[in-house]
């Protein structure tokens, strides 16, 4: 469970590296999806089911969530 762990940070840490050159709305969406991943995983596991399909379902309801935060401020900020 330790080695996961320090897999996942580490695959988070790469990623966010990659971010300089997204627009809002592409960093939002990819904020959304790693932080509703990381929380589906923890509820997946917590409630006795499985961390995986908690993480698969979570980052798709949290990249969801972060498109349209990432929609509504380019919008707004435009």
């Amino acid at each position: 469970m330790k080695r996961a762990a320090i897999i996942f940070v580490g695959l988070i840490l790469l990623v966010a590296s990659g971010c300089s050159g997204m627009s809002r709305t592409q960093q939002t969406t990819l904020s959304g999806a790693a932080i509703g991943a990381a929380g589906g995983a923890v509820v997946g596991a917590f409630a006795g089911g499985s961390p995986a399909v908690g993480a698969v379902v979570g980052a798709g309801i949290g990249g969801v969530t972060g498109y349209i935060i990432g929609e509504h401020g380019e919008h707004h900020y435009h």
